[in-house]
């Protein structure tokens, strides 16, 4: 089947052509530092960066990486590349040396641009221990045994480092350069061509290298933003991390294929984020569920005025019932959706509108896109299945990444002969084709035989009054295999025991289905995309049920 796109041009090609349609309309926004780029101010910035990079010997198909903090140049470094042709390799915030070292060799990157740290990690001081030639070799030019594709390393701001290249000088370069070079490479640049390189997160055995290409974030992107009903008086704030699709696509490339606004956050504070809402009159912000949650419950909430909200995305982890009807009605956002999808999906497969009714934005992920194919098939056979039952969501169509980058044997085990991209998600899809996803395949608890969807349990769990999040996941058990454990936040001075959850459920749903165990707990362990460890839930339940068991052992 072949379906039409909305635009078979280069991200940097694209953008050129908005610049002509906004030109002095605002394209980036950071309220906290009152920083302000038009959408020609921006576009100029991005030319003297990408001509800087030419200067230094980046070229076509070099990978050049990005580990920093939602700061204004990390939109620059993605347009920059993007318009020579290199492929931007996006590095986890919260990575430390280990990781580093990893994605460093197996992304064979060229060049490296980082900020001072985040958190408690320092990254100057980290590349400086990976790579101690930094401080002794030529920044022209690095000689390293460990990463022979190294070769230059970028510091994101004024000052100077020893061994490292700076943003300043960098933008002067390309402002000493005509244009003649870039726009060469402009013009031997396709949008089949891979433009992005996202790890996946990894909370599970090695980090696989996505490769994304124009075409796929492009076209994602607007698809999204019409989901959205976006136009160019939209403004968009984004809280979210740029390494993730969710930054990137449902963010900057939604706005940016609409000829709208966005308003930068450089790490998600509740606070920043509402007053971010009202100063600069945002008609959507994007989050996880935990994101809008901390905004909800923020003790200053009421006193910011959020009227001019209107739309957005909540997405990135099961989206609770509860919380959604709670940010449509005391945010504003009746119009809010979510998107459903994978990173190897660029990322969205499925949204609902922002013109669907409360019981299809609470209960579903919405309808397939236009210009994509979706299915759900038999896990063993594969064979598509009839509305309404269970199976693994697939699609194929434009949005379909590349592959893992080096890794053809882990890109066979999704991308199957015809095409389509396996989630390893199960879902149903009802008569009108919208999408319900009842969890992963690796997440189903099967407890003595009987399959068991943690989305269910935990949709039931969230009818109990003073729960204020709660995730299910499975506990290892010697007679069963597995059992269910539900970790709950509470809210504030609310007294809730493991016995009122168990009796509360026991005569509501299947007693298979009822937590055996029942843990409080301030907080959730999540990737810094703000998705749920659930694998840690898991070992963490296990260590506290077997604590429980040896103090039951010596009070009997």
């Amino acid at each position: 089947m072949i379906y039409l796109v909305f635009s078979e041009k280069t991200v940097g090609e694209f953008f050129e052509e908005q610049v002509k349609k906004q030109s002095d309309r605002e394209f980036m926004v950071y309220p906290d530092r009152n920083l302000r780029f038009s959408y020609t101010e921006f576009n100029e910035r991005v030319n003297r960066l990408a001509k800087g990079l030419l200067s230094i010997g980046i070229s076509k198909r070099d990978h050049v990486g990005i580990w920093a903090r939602n700061v204004p140049d990390w939109l620059t470094f993605m347009f920059a590349t993007a318009k020579i042709g290199a492929v931007l390799v996006t590095v986890n915030t919260a990575y430390k040396s280990h990781e580093v070292d990893y994605i460093l060799k197996q992304s064979d990157m060229k060049a490296i641009a980082i900020v001072n740290g985040f958190r408690d990690t320092n990254y100057i001081k980290t590349l400086y221990e990976l790579v101690p030639q930094l401080k002794t070799g030529s920044r022209e030019n690095l000689d390293s045994d460990v990463y022979p594709f190294l070769e230059k390393v970028i510091y994101i701001g004024q000052e100077k480092h020893r061994g490292m290249y700076n943003t300043n000088e960098l933008m002067l370069l390309g402002k000493h350069q005509n244009d003649d070079e870039l726009n060469r490479v402009k013009s031997s640049l396709n949008n089949n061509d891979v433009i992005n390189m996202q790890y996946t997160s990894g909370t599970t055995g090695f980090p696989k290298g996505v490769m994304l290409t124009h075409r796929n974030i492009l076209n994602n992107g607007f698809s999204i933003g019409e989901r959205m009903k976006f136009s160019e008086i939209d403004r968009l704030c984004i809280p979210v991390p740029l390494f993730h699709c969710f930054g990137i696509v449902l963010g900057v490339l939604s706005v940016l294929t609409h000829g709208g606004t966005i308003v930068m956050l450089e790490i998600f504070d509740p606070l920043l984020a509402l007053s971010a809402i009202q100063k600069e009159k945002c008609t959507a912000i994007h989050g996880v569920p935990t994101m809008f949650i901390a905004e909800l419950n923020h003790p200053m909430f009421d006193t910011f005025d959020l009227s001019s909200l209107r739309t957005g995305i909540m997405a990135g982890s099961t989206c609770p019932i509860e919380t959604m009807k709670e940010v449509m009605d005391k945010m504003n956002m009746t119009e809010i959706t979510s998107v459903y999808g994978l990173t190897e999906s660029s990322p969205g497969m499925t949204q609902t509108s922002a013109d669907d009714s409360l019981e299809r934005k609470t209960n579903t992920v919405g309808r397939k896109y236009e210009d994509i194919e979706v299915r759900i098939v038999d896990p063993e056979t594969n064979e598509p299945l009839e509305p309404k039952k269970i199976g693994e969501i697939c699609c194929r169509g434009y949005n379909v990444m590349k592959g893992y980058y080096k890794n053809a044997d882990k890109t066979k085990d999704v991308i199957d002969d015809e095409g389509w991209l396996h989630s390893g998600d199960l879902a149903t899809v009802d008569e009108d084709g919208y999408y319900t996803i009842i969890g992963r395949i690796k997440d189903m608890i099967i407890r003595g035989g009987e399959n068991i969807h943690t989305r269910e349990i935990e949709e039931f769990l969230f009818t109990i009054d003073g729960i204020r999040d709660v995730q299910v996941a499975g506990i290892a058990d010697p007679k069963y295999g597995e059992i269910v454990g539900a970790f709950i936040i509470k809210e504030d001075d609310i007294d809730l025991r493991e016995e009122d959850i168990r009796d509360y459920a026991i005569d509501k749903i299947a007693r298979y289905k009822v937590p055996k165990h029942v843990f409080f707990l301030d907080e959730f362990p999540l990737t810094t995309s703000g998705k749920i460890k659930k694998h840690e839930l898991s070992e963490l339940g296990y260590k506290l049920v077997q604590k429980r068991l040896k103090e039951d052992e010596l009070n009997n």
